[in-house]
Parts: C-alpha cells; sequence; structure tokens
C-alpha cells in the first residue's frame, strides 16, 4: 500500500554546487527554527553519500575479477610466457593510468569543486560535443547489457559444472554426465529479477564486499590447483611463443593471439561504470583523490592475483590450456574443493551482475522520469512490509523495466552459450572507447592541454595504439562466435 500520511515538508533555498536549489525537510525534523538535516546532505542536495576508499575498492574488485579471470589461462596459453604476462602487465598500466584520468572528470571544470557528473555519459556531455556523447551512451550501455550477456552464461557453466561434478563422484566416469545450461540461466535469472529491485548503486555495497570475497575465493583455489598440477607434472609447461603453429594452423594461431587480446582487455574492464562507483564517495578528501587511491588498489590487487592466475594456469596445462581454467582440472579429486570454487564463481557473479547493471538502470528511469514527470506508473513508490527486512519500496516502472531486462539478458545467454568468444569481443568492443578514448579525450578537454605538444602527442600515441589493438582482438572474436556458430550448434539446446 502507498504510504499518504508523509510528514509536510519545507523547502529551503541553498547553495548546491555553485547554484541556488531547493533542497526538502520534512518539518519534524527542524529544531527550534535550525536545520540540523543540512549536514546530512551534500553540495548537490543529495543524501550524504558514505562510500569509502575501502567500498569503492569493493567495487572495482567486484567489476574486475569476475569471469574474465577463468579465460587468463587460455589466453597466456596463445600468446607465450614473454607476450602473455607482458600484455597483462600493459592492459593494467593503460586502465589504472586511464581511470585516473576519468577520476578527474566526475567533477567538472574543476576536478574537486566543480559540479558532480553523476555518470559516464554526464561526464562526457560536460566535457564533449553531442556527436561524441552519443557514442559514448551506445558504447557504455550496449555493453553493460553484453556483460550481463556474459556473466549469465558464466554463470551457467560453473552451475552445470557443480551437477556434473556430483554426477561423476556417484556414477563413476563412465557417466557421461550430460547436463543442460538452460535451467540454469534461468535460475541465475530469477535471482537477479529479485536483486534487481534494489533501487540504487549506493545500496549495494554489502554484495559488492561478498562478491569480492567469492572472488578471491575461486582465483585462490584455481591457483592453487594450478600450483599442485605444476608440482605434479614436475616441471613448468608451455613455450615462450604459446601454442606452436602445427598444434594450430597459422590462420588459427593469428586468430586466437587476437581474441586472447580481447579476453585479457575483458579481464580489466570496469572503466565504463568508474563515475558511478565514485559517485558513492564521501567526501572530504576530494573524491578523485579518493577514488586514484582506491583504482591503485583494486587494479594492484587484480593484477597480481591474474599474473599468478594466468601463469600457473599456462604452467599446469601449457598449450592445452582451457578457456575455462576451473573446466581444465577435470571432474575429478577434490570434487569439493571444484564445487567451492564453482560456487564461489556463481555468488560472485550474482553481485557483479547488478554492478555492471545499475549504471544502466539509472539512466533508463532518469530518462523516463524526465519524458513523464507526471506518471504515478513512472515516480510512485509503494511501501511494502518485508519480514525479517522491514520496509521496502518498490516501483511499478522499475519493476516492470528490470524484470524485462533480465529476461532479455536471459533468453539470448541461452542462444549464444560461447563462453571464451563472448568475453573476447565484450572486452574488445569495450577497451577503446571507454577505457582509453573518452578518458584521455575528456581530460585533455578540461585541462586544455594544448594540441601538439609533448603530452597531447603521448596521449593519442597510446590512445591509437589502443585502437589498432581493440580493432584486432575484436576481429578474432568475431571469427571465433562465426566458427562457433558453423559448428553442431542448436538454440536453447546447449548441454556439457
Amino acid at each position: 500500500m502507498a504510504h499518504n500520511d508523509a510528514a509536510p515538508r519545507f523547502y529551503l533555498q541553498v547553495e548546491l554546487q555553485g547554484n541556488m536549489a531547493e533542497v526538502s525537510i520534512e518539518a519534524d525534523r527542524l529544531e527550534n527554527g535550525k536545520v540540523s538535516d543540512l549536514k546530512n546532505f551534500d553540495d548537490d542536495g543529495r543524501i550524504k553519500r558514505k562510500g569509502t576508499i575501502w567500498t569503492a575498492s569493493a567495487h572495482i574488485i567486484t567489476a574486475v575479477i569476475g569471469s574474465g579471470v577463468l579465460s587468463l589461462a587460455w589466453a597466456t596459453a596463445q600468446l607465450g610466457w614473454i607476450a602473455g604476462p607482458a600484455a597483462m602487465l600493459a592492459f593494467s598500466f593503460v586502465t589504472y593510468y586511464t581511470s585516473c584520468l576519468l577520476s578527474d572528470c566526475y567533477r567538472s571544470p574543476d576536478p574537486v569543486t566543480g559540479k558532480r557528473n553523476y555518470t559516464y555519459i554526464d561526464a562526457v556531455r560536460a566535457n564533449l560535443d553531442g556527436f561524441q556523447v552519443w557514442i559514448c551512451g551506445f558504447s557504455q550501455y550496449a555493453n553493460l547489457f553484453g556483460t550481463a550477456v556474459g556473466y549469465t552464461i558464466a554463470a551457467s557453466i560453473s552451475m552445470t559444472a557443480i551437477q556434473r561434478s556430483n554426477c561423476f563422484s556417484s556414477n563413476g566416469h563412465d557417466d557421461p554426465c550430460h547436463v543442460s545450461s538452460n535451467p540454469y540461466m534461468i535460475a541465475f535469472g530469477v535471482a537477479e529479477i529479485l536483486l534487481s529491485q534494489i533501487p540504487d548503486f549506493d545500496q549495494i555495497s554489502w554484495l559488492s564486499i561478498v562478491a569480492a570475497v567469492m572472488s578471491f575465493t575461486y582465483s585462490t583455489i584455481g591457483l592453487g590447483l594450478g600450483i599442485a598440477k605444476v608440482v605434479e607434472v614436475g616441471h613448468f609447461r608451455g613455450s615462450f611463443t604459446g601454442a606452436a603453429i602445427g598444434t594450430v594452423t597459422k590462420s588459427e594461431k593469428i586468430w586466437n593471439t587476437f581474441q586472447a587480446l580481447g579476453n585479457i582487455a575483458f579481464a580489466y574492464s570496469y572503466s565504463l561504470i568508474l563515475i558511478e562507483i565514485q559517485d558513492t564517495i564521501k567526501s572530504p578528501p576530494a573524491e578523485n583523490k579518493t577514488m586514484k587511491k582506491a583504482t591503485l588498489v583494486g587494479v594492484a590487487t587484480t593484477t597480481v592475483f591474474y599474473m599468478l592466475c594466468g601463469c600457473m594456469g599456462y604452467a599446469a596445462f601449457g598449450d592445452n590450456a582451457p578457456g575455462n581454467l576451473l573446466t581444465g582440472f577435470g571432474f575429478y579429486n577434490p570434487f569439493w574443493l571444484i564445487d567451492i570454487a564453482n560456487a564461489a564463481i556463481v555468488i560472485h557473479l550474482v553481485g557483479a551482475y547488478q554492478v555492471y547493471c545499475q549504471p544502466l538502470f539509472a539512466f533508463i528511469e532518469g530518462w523516463a522520469g524526465k519524458k513523464w514527470e507526471d506518471s504515478d506508473f513512472i515516480k510512485k513508490e509503494y511501501a511494502l512490509a518485508i519480514p525479517f527486512y522491514g520496509r521496502f519500496n518498490v516501483n511499478l516502472f522499475r519493476l516492470v523495466w528490470r524484470t524485462g531486462f533480465v529476461v532479455t539478458t536471459t533468453l539470448i545467454s541461452m542462444l549464444l552459450p560461447f563462453f571464451n568468444n563472448v568475453v573476447g569481443l565484450l572486452g574488445a568492443l569495450a577497451f577503446w572507447p571507454l577505457t582509453v578514448y573518452f578518458p584521455v579525450t575528456m581530460y585533455i578537454a578540461q585541462n586544455k592541454i594544448p594540441r601538439w605538444s609533448s603530452r597531447w602527442v603521448a596521449m593519442q600515441i597510446l590512445s591509437g595504439v589502443c585502437l589498432v589493438v581493440s580493432v584486432a582482438a575484436a576481429s578474432g572474436s568475431i571469427v571465433g562466435v562465426v566458427d562457433a556458430l558453423q559448428k553442431v550448434y542448436k538454440p536453447f539446446h546447449t548441454n556439457y
């Protein structure tokens, strides 16, 4: 039922972000004619943010250490012992550097005292022209949608792996234990429909912390199993140049190398939600300073894990490293340990899905709210009493739109269950525009860096090199998807 007996409100003119604006205060919170509640608001009139370096780091780790970590052993196998680790280090440096540039664009025109930009596209709109805003919006939200599809596929693979592991444990390895992934994709979708009703990003920090713990759990198990496999074999497998021609054709070597770069790019892609993460951080100190520290913690932590998991996975399996590291250990003892790792992946992806989709939810709901300002369907909140939780506000538009979104991503996941190829394509499409081009271009515009100065030229060279890498990675992944479609493929009939 709707909550009708709200307290009367007073509207006060206060200076917010350099402009006069109204802040409404409930009457029963006015004390002796003084508005004690103003201290609970930030400079933009919104409820005071509470995020810290640690909650921001948790958001970053949740977003970065995702299903992409499982494909890094395969990526390293395509590139070899020299180019594989070098590529991971290069992507980590570029991601950290451009993320620092982007964090300075949270406020404009001044990175400390300027007006807040609540989303990535707001930051682009404040610094660049209209056409680039459109390109940014399309790139960001299309990639967020694609990431939701990728995470649904990855979660279903881990859930089917648990069932197959238990089947082999009970029936032995003579039983093929074929399992359909569709029921698990549907189950994952149902969980996301429920969690997607959480209104905004600021209220899912607990989910990010749980997801970050889970990411460390399965990454550590994968690392430990890799080390155990190396000890069992007695030496490091692999070569300096990766998969040898002969085991693969020349064309396969080229395309797999490009796809490997896309997989590594996907493993580092979080810049598309950086501004939204930064908008949860309290100040002082200035949000950009906190965000740069959180970025350093997040990227450094994930790079250590990536290097260990990618390299130890390659050392364990050599050129035959699997596309999903955990499946490479087969379905043998210790069953329980691999089951724990796969369960941790599922829990992590449940949280990561929300971290990535909340910005898209907020964008659509903000647009609808402006277009239909007087619509109860869009605006009205209904209070529900939930046992053991308390009051929870439900909005009909949020319920319908977010449920439709999750259903759509689930159906597409059932149609295109190609984990490695989808991961590589998403990474390639997002990396250059969202991780490199827009942060560099906005920073140049905001700081008025002179054209053809040494700094301007260096930034343009960085952007150009990353563009070439992204195009190559995208082409490799597209070839992989086409190849997978040409093999035995039936929509909605994927078995493992």
